[in-house]
């Protein structure tokens, strides 16, 4: 038993250290230029087949390094959606799906790459769809976050609802990981904490989400 366990704290560490050097190395490179050994190399690992060994094709890795932030994210969520309750400040609800992001990039310390792959990821129409699965199966706070937003905004057609949900999306991806490169970087950034461009996003998307819709005749 005592083996047993020993031997899947090994498999553990070794699928961290995979994970970590995946990340770091995509976010530097883009993923469809990094080769599993380069991987296997910067993770300490002498066998170039390590990561098909631990997680299978690339798009697999990329799964695994998706699911592991999702749920880091989602937990940070779930927290503020209950906070939340039923309030009537759009700013609250916009707020939810802000900071739970910020919040867990921060919580990675610097240097971080999660930001820089992301948004690598989410603009690969070979990736795309992978990443919206991993999302959608790990953040059940979103519906909450959703309806939420329906429900303060009664009079946005379903279209531009969908419309703007997608740009709070790219906003919050596109921006956190310009603050993620600059930060590692040491290059000045416009907030001076992640909290405080938290709080600069939350304006940008309030406004966006209360702005009119016009319809052409």
């Amino acid at each position: 038993m005592a083996s047993r366990t020993k031997r899947d704290e090994q498999v553990t560490a070794t699928r961290e250290a995979l994970l970590d050097a995946a990340e770091r190395l995509f976010a530097e490179h883009g993923v469809h230029a990094v080769a599993n050994r380069q991987i296997s190399l910067a993770a300490g690992q002498g066998n170039n087949a390590a990561v098909s060994y631990h997680f299978g094709t690339k798009i697999d890795l990329v799964r695994a390094l998706v699911r592991r932030h999702a749920e880091g994210i989602e937990a940070f969520r779930q927290r503020m959606v209950a906070d939340v309750g039923d309030s009537a400040e759009l700013r609250d609800w916009v707020a939810c799906a802000v900071r739970p992001v910020i919040s867990h990039v921060e919580s990675l310390g610097t240097p971080s790459w999660y930001g820089r792959f992301i948004a690598q990821v989410t603009a690969d129409p070979a990736l795309r769809a992978v990443v919206s699965e991993e999302f959608a199966a790990a953040s059940p706070s979103m519906d909450g976050l959703q309806e939420g937003l329906f429900r303060l905004l009664p009079e946005l057609p379903d279209g531009v609802h969908e419309e703007r949900s997608a740009m709070t999306r790219h906003l919050i991806t596109q921006m956190v990981a310009e603050r993620e490169r600059a930060v590692a970087d040491g290059r000045a950034t416009a907030r001076a904490s992640w909290r405080e461009a938290a709080n600069g996003l939350i304006d940008a998307i309030t406004a966006l989400w209360q702005a009119p819709v016009v319809r052409e005749d």
